[in-house]
């Protein structure tokens, strides 16, 4: 146990070197760090907890997903039983389910047709045998679909996920360093955006949902007679997106969605210097905008957004290039913000803000100073201990101990982790652990010095037979650190991350590099007895 060949015992040293070396970047000002080389720039990012920052929690709006599935198998039954030619009346949607009426004669065809909608639920519901729908003959040709409760959690979920990734590019496009956004529940999602004072810019791009729909605006009927309730079966009425707020009639069918853009940036008319926002579609989004827009010379279309209509420019000629501009009164913010919002695309659902708290840089830097006292605190109890009880050994430990420490924040730094409050007690419990192991070591040591063993056979059987005790209790508490990595949220997995990686570190510096100064204080002495 006590011999290393020469390239083993270099490896351990530049192991240890390098793993230590990725920490000093966060020893110099980050402005300097970014005159650097990419690769040399990882460092650790301090927490919404040391720097301040926005935490906003937000929840998804069930109720829409549940009217949103409930439209779409709505449509899907629509466009089913047209396409089978099938007649039918009275197609409404209900509380949880779809309605829809036909003739006898056509009701076998027509169950056989709508059956086909219904899906298995995906996951471990669809080994369950659980359905999307439930088509049903409610008696007198009418036909029910229902979505069962586990169709509609199954939509909220795929929401949820969806959404975090939505808003995570919303809040990357606002330049911020390294937000904590996660699922939070069933139908909530997190975000805490560290460094970030003031969140009111943050809430208003997270509140809307960015839905874009490019439609016909419909001149069949007066918007006056329209808001009086005259409004044709396949039109709606919508406001303007600015005051004064003026009625639109818009048709429910849309030319073009705003999922086939590819691109949205803001800029400046060239004529008349106001704020705009560029769009590009992709190659099917062009196709249908080309089409839509030769078929409609001479005719307005809207332009809407979240149900109310930015603008709503006359067609004068086809626009066939894939591209256009939106104007509509914006400020140079505005106008930087829809184009956030455009290219990150539209959210499923609505979000509905239902937590928010701001921690300000004071109450942070004050964390950091408590956390650094309790650190330099229990380092040095830990240090005079052990040169206490084990002399020179305590002075081999405590160096072990101290590279450790160094290899935590470089490999935190390699990984450019979070650091939290509950990160830094992680660090601090680990240096308890790192000491435990060299503890054992040298009480095992000890206990072969008393069986009357020699100096340097001790030293050799002792770190040999601790090996497993030390390896067994490093495997539970990591497995510990992993469980509450993968069950916990938010702080919990900042502790459980650095007291994983402390873990790893540990048995590395406990086995390789504490072993390599004990072998070679022992190939320099040659010692009788072992001064512990």
């Amino acid at each position: 146990m006590l011999y290393f060949t020469r390239w083993k015992a270099l490896a351990i040293i530049l192991t240890a070197l390098v793993v230590c070396l990725c920490a000093v970047p966060n020893f110099f000002p980050e402005a300097q760090v970014k005159t650097w080389p990419v690769w040399a720039q990882r460092h650790l990012v301090l927490g919404l907890d040391l720097q301040g920052g926005s935490h906003i929690l937000l929840e998804v709006d069930s109720n829409s997903v549940k009217k949103d599935k409930l439209d779409q198998v709505r449509d899907d039954v629509r466009r089913t039983l047209r396409d089978a030619k099938i007649g039918y009346t009275g197609l409404a949607a209900k509380a949880d389910s779809v309605e829809v009426r036909v003739k006898d004669t056509d009701l076998a065809t027509a169950l056989t047709k709508l059956r086909e909608l219904s899906q298995p639920l995906g996951g471990l519901l669809g080994s369950s045998g659980q359905r999307s729908l439930e088509v049903s003959d409610a008696g007198g040709g009418l036909i029910r679909l229902t979505v069962p409760p586990a169709a509609i959690t199954e939509r909220i979920r795929q929401s949820v996920e969806q959404s975090i990734q939505i808003v995570e590019r919303r809040v990357n496009e606002l330049g911020t360093v390294e937000p904590l956004i996660q699922r939070q529940g069933t139908d909530r999602i997190l975000v805490q955006v560290p460094g970030l004072q003031d969140p009111t810019r943050l809430k208003e791009l997270l509140g809307k949902t960015a839905k874009l729909d490019f439609r016909m605006v419909d001149l069949t009927v007066p918007a006056d007679q329209a808001q009086q309730g005259r409004v044709p079966a396949d039109s709606e009425v919508l406001m303007s997106s600015t005051a004064p707020k003026v009625p639109y009639v818009i048709k429910r069918q849309v030319l073009v969605s705003g999922g086939d853009l590819t691109d949205a940036q803001p800029g400046f008319d060239q004529r008349s210097g106001e704020p705009i926002v560029s769009f590009r579609f992709n190659t099917s989004g062009s196709r249908k905008f080309a089409q839509a827009t030769s078929e409609n010379v001479g005719q307005p279309f809207a332009i809407v957004l979240d149900n109310e209509v930015i603008s709503a420019p006359v067609i004068r000629e086809p626009i066939t290039g894939g591209s256009g501009q939106i104007s509509g009164s914006f400020t140079v913010q505005a106008a930087n913000d829809l184009s956030i919002l455009l290219r990150a695309g539209a959210l499923p659902a609505p979000l509905t803000i239902i937590e928010e708290r701001t921690v300000g840089p004071g109450l942070g830097q004050d964390s950091i100073e408590k956390g650094e006292l309790a650190a330099y605190v229990g380092s040095i109890m830990v240090i005079v201990f052990m040169l206490v009880t084990y002399r020179l050994f305590g002075v081999f430990a405590n160096i072990a101990v101290a590279i450790n420490v160094a290899m935590i924040f470089g490999v935190l730094s390699l990984l450019n982790a979070t650091l939290t409050l509950p990160g830094i007690a992680g660090i601090v419990l680990t240096v308890g652990i790192a000491v435990d192991s060299n503890v054992l070591i040298y009480e095992r040591i000890r206990e072969e010095l008393r069986g009357g063993r020699t100096a340097i056979s001790a030293i050799d059987a002792g770190f040999k037979r601790a090996l497993s005790t030390i390896l067994d209790s490093n495997i539970t508490t990591f497995i510990a650190a992993a469980v509450l990595f993968y069950i916990g949220t938010g702080p919990v997995r900042g502790f459980a991350v650095t007291l994983g990686i402390g873990i790893i570190t540990t048995v590395f510096t406990a086995f390789t590099l504490t072993r390599l100064i004990v072998a070679g204080w022992v190939r320099w002495k040659r010692p009788q007895t072992v001064p512990i």
